[in-house]
């Protein structure tokens, strides 16, 4: 008796331990596909930049949420783990780190300044996690990323066309450009010049330190050139200080700013005289689009940043880009495949992850476009086509000009 029991007993071990190898040595996918998928968000909730973060944070949780409670992707949810740049590349880098290392994601995005992209993306081609970003500098794309890039927000260079045809237009003679020390600055002067100087303009640049309380002696040296218009490429901070310092030089000319050192907290930060009049032109999302009211609502904005516009649409793409896959999400999954969300010249247009999966399972081809606009990337992850918005402080209050 005692025999036939070990015989059973040990017949049972034997089938245990086949069915365990057994599923030990299933795919990696036939595993993994039963968790969440990881992604990682990266903004500037604090620091010099922190006026753009949480508007951000807000899109990327609230609409992860959203598609969390519509079934997920293919009935997976998604976790996103959103962590603070502090705006300082050093601290962008711990936390890149602790969200490819730790919380192993498969993608990040939006990294708000150059300056952090810059820092970040090396670890994301290197770990070949995909990275989303909203930053213009050049040089980003420049870089040996390998595919691991796409961005939404256009380069530096596009940026400075759209700014010297305005002066242009304006009549623009003399022209200042100050800027902090930023990876986007020669850039930008240099596209600048290129457009400018053959039309008869002459220019300078001052590059400044950022750091400074005051930038009088910077404000005195740029008022000996006599300009008739300046152009500001600098942080939110430092550009409020550089309005104040203006001001009280009594300079009586044109003011123009990138989209991306000015906005409205920095007409409530100087007094109405020191912004009147001052012209922003910036990337613009699409104003009155179902998908840009939905990022109001997320945001809790009646006017929502463009930068918050950029990463409703990166959230999209991602989760379309999984939707579409039956492959376990990985960074190179999406890095091979979602140009065919947002690229497709014949596929049905959608703005939305719900309406977008629901075509996907019906069979359809998708062409995403946003709330930014088109999402249509060169080879080497630049957006093509974007829109402008040209502002002007009127009373106080930033008003809208024209789009173009």
């Amino acid at each position: 008796m005692q025999r036939c029991d070990s015989m059973t007993s040990r017949r049972r071990f034997l089938q245990g331990s086949a069915a365990a190898l057994a599923t030990s040595l299933l795919p990696l996918a036939a595993h993994a596909q039963t968790g969440t998928i990881k992604l990682g968000g990266i903004a500037p909730l604090t620091g010099g930049n922190s006026f753009d973060g949480p508007p951000t944070a807000k899109v990327m949780k609230g609409l992860v949420d959203e598609i969390n409670a519509a079934g997920g992707v293919n009935g997976r949810k998604i976790e996103i783990f959103i962590e603070d740049d502090q705006s300082s590349p050093e601290a962008a880098v711990r936390a890149v780190r602790n969200l490819i290392d730790v919380r192993k994601v498969i993608a990040i995005c939006c990294s708000g300044s150059s300056a952090v992209t810059m820092a970040i993306a090396p670890l994301c081609w290197e770990s070949k996690v995909m990275l989303t970003t909203v930053s213009g500098a050049d040089a980003i794309t420049q870089l040996p990323h390998q595919g691991y890039i796409l961005r939404t927000q256009p380069n530096t260079t596009f940026q400075a066309q759209r700014v010297s045809a305005y002066l242009l237009e304006t009549g623009a003679k003399r022209v200042a450009f100050m800027s902090a020390p930023t990876p986007f600055a020669k850039t930008i002067y240099d596209a600048m010049v290129g457009i400018l100087k053959p039309k008869g303009v002459e220019s300078m640049s001052l590059i400044y330190d950022d750091k400074k309380p005051s930038f009088r002696s910077e404000v005195d040296e740029v008022l000996r050139f006599k300009p008739d218009a300046i152009s500001f490429a600098g942080y939110l901070p430092d550009t409020i200080v550089l309005l104040k310092d203006l001001f009280r030089a009594n300079y009586p000319g044109m003011k123009v700013a990138f989209g991306f050192a000015f906005n409205q907290s920095i007409v409530d930060g100087v007094p109405p005289e020191a912004s009147e009049g001052i012209i922003a032109i910036s990337p613009s999302a699409v104003i009155g689009s179902k998908a840009f009211a939905r990022v109001a609502v997320l945001t809790g904005m009646a006017v929502p940043t463009p930068y918050a516009a950029q990463v409703y649409d990166h959230i999209n793409i991602l989760a379309l880009t999984m939707a579409a896959s039956k492959a376990e999400p990985t960074g190179v999954m999406i890095h091979d495949t979602a140009r065919n969300i947002t690229q497709g010249s014949n596929g049905v247009k959608v703005d939305n992850y719900a309406e977008g999966a629901k075509l996907l399972a019906e069979g359809k081809t998708l062409d995403y476009d946003g709330a930014s606009g088109p999402c249509n990337f060169s080879p080497t992850g630049d957006i093509t086509d974007v829109r402008f918005r040209y502002e002007t402080v009127k009373g106080g209050k930033l008003t809208l000009s024209s789009i173009s």
